[in-house]
């Protein structure tokens, strides 16, 4: 059984940072990623990372500010956020796949999510 599983999320002040966990189970992927919706909005693509690191792509609204990584010897991939807006606030889920996506196409799995919360 395949399962995604996030971790770190929490509650921050404007400027501060978090870093989100996602841990897979089952099988690997060749690619792994973060969505998030906010309340009120669709879920948005925030970034994606290839099997070997090489490949990153990111919405251009965390562009500079999240960075994306994986250790594949845990299964686990990483989300670093800094320099966190309130506008950053929404659930944010755990994407894998062994077909790229992004702004135009979904993952086959998902995690459940976990909440961010920036206060101002």
């Amino acid at each position: 059984q395949v399962q995604l599983v996030e971790s770190g999320g929490g509650l921050v002040q404007a400027g501060g940072s978090l870093r989100l966990s996602c841990t897979a189970s089952g099988r690997t992927f060749y690619y792994m990623g973060w969505f998030r919706q906010a309340p009120g909005k669709e879920r948005e693509f925030v970034a994606i990372i290839s099997w070997s690191g090489g490949r990153t792509s990111y919405a251009d609204s965390v562009r500079g500010r999240f960075t994306i990584s994986r250790d594949n010897a845990k299964n686990t991939e990483y989300l670093q956020m800094n320099s966190l807006k309130p506008d950053d606030t929404a659930v944010y889920y755990c994407a894998a796949s062994d077909e790229y996506f992004g702004l135009r196409s979904s993952p086959d799995y998902w995690g459940q999510g976990t909440q961010v919360t920036v206060s101002s």
